[in-house]
């Protein structure tokens, strides 16, 4: 049985695999938490940081930066469909439509929210990180920069997307 990706969003996948395997009810229960789950924390978040606060979603891969708009992994789904977090409007402009956008460690800071979710590559290059340009970004500066490791946040399977919901529950509230 083949799937084609993006066909249906990101969590009704999770109800048409069930079915597939007998278990829609299954799905859907899981389906229906999640989104109360994630719907409550980002109520929560927004009252911590504020209703108008911006985060942006940026990967490292190679020698390249990357920012993601709502539906390409990295938790972009559950902060900015789930908990209606708000995305700085660069992000938007560059990255809604084809879901990432690949920028220069220079133009960073245009794109960079109130907070920044660093999908983080290891073996991918860092250097920008030292650099004046990066240090000088607010979110940097205000100790605003939640590191995630990349290879453990790319997809938004069952499993990752509860990692996904703990790690911002946890960067975001002290939970």
């Amino acid at each position: 049985v083949t799937y084609t990706y993006d066909k249906v969003d990101y969590l009704t996948q999770h109800v048409e695999i069930g079915k597939l395997l007998n278990k829609e009810k299954e799905a859907q229960s899981w389906v229906n938490d999640f989104k109360k789950r994630a719907a409550k924390a980002g109520s929560d978040i927004k009252a911590k940081i504020g209703e108008d606060t911006t985060i942006s979603v940026i990967e490292n891969f190679d020698k390249q930066l990357y920012v993601f708009g709502d539906n390409w992994g990295r938790g972009t789904e559950i902060l900015y469909q789930e908990m209606k977090l708000k995305m700085p409007e660069k992000v938007k402009d560059m990255a809604l439509k084809d879901g990432y956008y690949a920028i220069s460690p220079e133009v960073l800071p245009e794109y960079a929210g109130d907070y920044l979710i660093f999908s983080k590559n290891q073996d991918g290059d860092t250097s920008f990180e030292k650099t004046d340009t990066y240090k000088n970004i607010p979110a940097v500066k205000n100790n605003h920069v939640f590191e995630a490791n990349a290879k453990e946040f790319y997809f938004n399977d069952p499993i990752t997307l509860d990692y996904q919901l703990d790690f911002f529950t946890q960067k975001f509230l002290g939970k």
